[in-house]
Order: structure tokens, then sequence, then C-alpha cells
């Protein structure tokens, strides 16, 4: 049986190419037994990127256990945003960069987390301390993660690290990654060719704050008002969504990021929302956040001590 590799649900570009970039350093450190997979569908931006790479898509997978009993999981560690049945296997790695939450195994596992701009960057390090070969298509594909989940290093959570990583993949990669860089994150703000629910999914994880189910989406733009356009069907496949599911509380926040800045919808508990950010929806619902950009940085922690208090 293969050990699977794969990141959270609605993967974005980091959580797929962090997945076959993990794969190949696993197969160089000989465990050739490794298949890289995904939870979902590839979004617009990472197409991009695959088709860019001529990739075909990873095989999707909606349960695990099923096929084999050892997993490796990548820039994730949080129950709620994994495979349902990953309590009926072994997690053997975690190579992530964000929180650590809701998590615990029966075994002993290689655990690596950084607070670093992706989980790429993780692996990236993770082959230079074995001297390993990045060859230029896995070089590409790691600076790909790196620039969706910073949005081409102007994230609040890019670091000097990062910085450094990218300079490096760039003498490796057969591309201008700035260039490509930019085309890729543009590739994914098409927001014309996707459905309400696509928008509220597409990039939506989880989180348990305070004992609350508090899910949050975040979609790039490059003009906010395609959003604003098409608020009133957003929010009610929101509500839709949350009536099914039961959250507490349900953001989008739509980000320009040409601009840095972003814009949040909410129902549920929206107060916590605007207690988190010291400020209050507008007139039209709307709560501008200017220079929010990172979920992971700016929203997750002050929200999480907002409910907590």
């Amino acid at each position: 049986m293969s050990t699977l590799i794969f990141g959270h649900k609605n993967p974005d570009t980091d959580t797929i190419t962090a997945a076959i970039t993990l794969a190949e350093f696993e197969k160089q450190d000989g465990n050739t037994d490794v298949e890289a997979v995904a939870l979902g569908t590839p979004n617009a931006e990472t197409k991009f990127a695959l088709d860019f790479f001529k990739l075909n898509p990873l095989r999707v997978v909606k349960t695990v256990a099923n096929e084999t009993e050892h997993v490796d999981l990548v820039d994730h560690n949080e129950a709620q945003q994994s495979v349902d049945d990953r309590a009926d296997v072994t997690i053997d790695k975690v190579i992530d960069h964000h929180r650590v939450a809701n998590f615990q195994t029966e075994a002993p596992l290689y655990m690596r987390v950084e607070p670093l701009g992706s989980a790429n960057s993780v692996i990236y390090k993770m082959f230079k301390e074995k001297g390993y070969t990045i060859s230029p298509l896995i070089a590409s594909l790691m600076a790909s993660g790196l620039i969706s989940d910073t949005l081409l290093l102007k994230s609040p959570t890019t670091t000097d690290q990062d910085r450094a990583m990218f300079a490096d993949l760039q003498k490796i990669a057969d591309v201008d990654l700035k260039d490509y860089g930019m085309k890729m994150l543009k590739a994914g703000t098409n927001l014309a060719a996707r459905s309400d629910q696509d928008i509220i999914d597409g990039d939506a994880k989880s989180f348990t704050m305070g004992g609350k189910t508090v899910r949050i989406d975040q979609v790039n733009t490059v003009d906010l008002n395609d959003i604003y356009d098409r608020q009133d069907a957003i929010v009610a496949a929101m509500q839709a969504e949350k009536d099914a599911e039961g959250y507490d509380l349900f953001v989008v926040i739509a980000t320009d990021i040409m601009n840095s800045n972003s814009t949040a919808f909410a129902l549920g508990e929206k107060d916590k929302l605007e207690d988190a950010f010291g400020k209050k929806f507008d007139a039209n619902d709307r709560l501008d956040l200017p220079g929010v950009v990172s979920r992971k940085k700016q929203v997750v922690p002050v929200l999480t001590d907002s409910f907590e208090k």
C-alpha cells in the first residue's frame, strides 16, 4: 500500500504543489511507494500552474482508509480541514506552516511546523538540509506555492527566509518566476467564470474558536467591485450553507491582490469579527479591512482571541 500525501480540503496552490514536492522528497529519501493526492479539484489558479508545467491534476480522494494505512499531511493539521476518515489511518508526517489545533495521534510521528510563508518553504528547507536535488520543475512548483500563499511575497506572512528561498528557486527554475507568478495569481481572480457557491467554498477552511465553529473563506480579485456586484447572491449562498452546516460564524474575505486590501462579508456572530478588528460593518454590510491579506496571520489569531474572551 502506498503512503498517500495530501493537503487540506478545498485545495489551493500551496497544498497541491506541497503534496507533489513532498512526494519527490520522500522518493529521494528512499520511500518510493508514495503518491501525492488531493482532497478536491484544483481551483483556477492551481489549474493555471499545473497546465503551465504540463502536469495532470492529482487524483482526488474522498476517503483514504480504504486504500492505505499510512498518510503524510501537508499544509494543514487541524482535523476539520482534513480527510473525513483520518482517524482510521496512521499519520507518519505533518509538514505545515499554520497553527497547531485539534490535533492528536496514537502513534509517534515526524512533525515539522515552521512559521514560514508556505508549506513549500518548509519542504525546501528539508531538501537543502539533506542535499537532495531540486529540479527546475520542483523549484517552479515550490515557488508556485510560495507565490500563492504570500501573494508574490507581499503578504505579512512572508519572512526573510522565504525571500531568500525565492531568489534561490529563481536560479533553478526555467521561467521568470515574478512574471509567471503574477499571471498565476491573476488566473485565480476570474470571478465571472465562477459560481457563487464556488466563490464561498473555493478557499474555505473551518476552525474551532472558543468552542464555536467558524468558517472563513478567502477569494482574490483585482477589482473588489466584481465582488460587490454579486454581494446579494454571495450572501444568499453563504446563508444556505450556514444553515445546512450549522456554522456559528461564516466569513468571506474578498482580497484585492493589487492594492493589498480586503473587505469581509459575514453571517452569524458578526460582533466577534467587529470586536476582533475594532470596527463596525458599514451600511452596505461590509467590513473594510485595509492592509489585510492573510487569513492565517491577520484574521485567525485576532478572531480566535475575540471568541475566547
